[in-house]
């Protein structure tokens, strides 16, 4: 890529945060800013110096990102609507101020502001179509900015996903006459290259008489937990794989597995609404119980990428825990995933939700996430990160 290309290139991505996020924009200000008061050398050979530096970072980051292909395209457009390029002007960076934003090229359309009604946090799916591949903004986050730069992780073992509630009672299901909250189902992820970390979060999920009737019985089933399995291709039925996932499982919710299931299709219609997808019918739904203690993990995988759980369709995640907090890390990480050799890989940007007492988190399925380690001192069974996570199936 030449020069004139890279320079041009980098003035429209320059206010693009997949690109060059609010951190790197504010250093590169005040070392620009730093340049024209303290150094010795001419200031506009400097600045220059350092603008083609960060130019040929930005393309190479358009590259991996976009890949060849659309940057070429966004680059080809750049040049031809900007002919008298030696004299076009690039929109100043100002430290601690966002940068006047260009027009988004075609289909990078950015996330809404946060226009969600009650109970939905910001950080909901736009309901815009699907971005094409690099064009998804930087996901926000629940604490410091979700993007971190560097390598994504490795990519899930296929069919590395948990091992269904086999040992539960009957799945619940919900046939055509049964008197579920009219959702019409759910919908299928569409097959397109890029795949944004779309999640939606909901707060105070349960009532505090409910949310205490589901700890006392979760805590009272201490030594009915079963050690946590998953599933791996051409295997049946699950394994335990301590290089995978670490953490113990609950089966039975007796139930409290209804009330979650019940309040979880009444608010389906609104995160379908979010997602700006078409329904589906619903097949049925599990659910299971997950203790995670000092040490325990869960590494990057998808839900429905083995065989026998390829139905699901939506990931729920419900955290609660003992007051006070007794443990820290245990953060749900989902990642951006695009297209490679018809499977979905983790990209490096993902979003991070902390566990926050009596708080649901839904995303799709084929999403690649992770849960990080488990800080828990004590290592007191009452102290642990409890999660109900489940799946509706399409």
């Amino acid at each position: 890529m030449t020069a004139r290309e890279i320079d041009s290139l980098s003035g429209t991505l320059l206010c693009d945060e997949r690109i060059l996020s609010v951190p790197e924009r504010e250093l590169l200000a005040s070392l620009l800013q730093r340049t024209g008061t303290q150094s010795s050398a001419p200031k506009t050979a400097v600045a220059e110096a350092i603008t083609r530096t960060v130019g040929e970072i930005i393309a190479e980051r358009a590259l991996g990102v976009l890949g060849e292909s659309m940057t070429r395209q966004l680059l080809q457009q750049q040049l031809t609507s900007s002919p008298s390029f030696p004299n076009r002007s690039v929109p100043a960076i100002r430290a601690g101020s966002p940068p006047t934003t260009p027009a988004p090229p075609p289909g990078s359309a950015p996330r809404p502001p946060n226009t969600s009604p009650p109970g939905i946090r910001a950080g909901s799916p736009p309901t815009t179509p699907a971005p094409p591949p690099g064009s998804a903004p930087r996901p926000p986050n629940t604490s410091p900015p979700g993007i971190r730069a560097g390598s994504p992780p490795p990519s899930p073992v296929p069919g590395n996903a948990p091992r269904p509630p086999g040992t539960s009672p009957p799945p619940i299901s919900f046939p055509a006459t049964s008197s579920q909250p009219h959702t019409g189902g759910i919908a299928v992820l569409e097959a397109s290259d890029y795949v944004s970390a779309e999640c939606v979060v909901l707060d105070e999920f349960l009532s505090s008489a409910e949310l205490n009737t589901l700890r006392q019985y979760v805590l009272a089933q201490e030594m009915r937990f079963e050690i946590s399995e998953v599933l791996s291709p051409g295997v049946t039925g699950g394994a335990v794989d301590y290089e995978r996932r670490r953490s113990r499982v609950l089966m039975d919710l007796s139930g409290h597995e209804r009330m979650i299931v019940d309040r979880i299709l009444t608010c389906l219609p609104r995160v379908l609404h979010k997602w700006a997808r078409d329904p589906f019918p619903i097949s049925r739904v599990e659910a299971q119980v997950t203790a995670s203690n000092h040490g325990d993990f869960f590494g990057c995988h998808s839900d429905n990428g083995a065989e026998e759980v390829a139905t699901r369709e939506i990931t729920f995640v419900y955290f609660f825990h003992r007051e006070p907090k007794q443990f820290s890390g245990g953060e749900l990480r989902i990642y951006d995933s695009r297209r490679e050799n018809d499977n979905y890989v983790p990209t490096a940007n993902y979003r991070t939700i902390v566990p926050e007492q009596n708080q649901l988190v839904l995303f799709a399925s084929g999403l690649s996430h992770e849960i990080t380690p488990v800080d828990c001192p004590s290592g007191q069974f009452a102290d642990s990160r409890f999660t109900i996570n489940g799946w509706v199936h399409r």
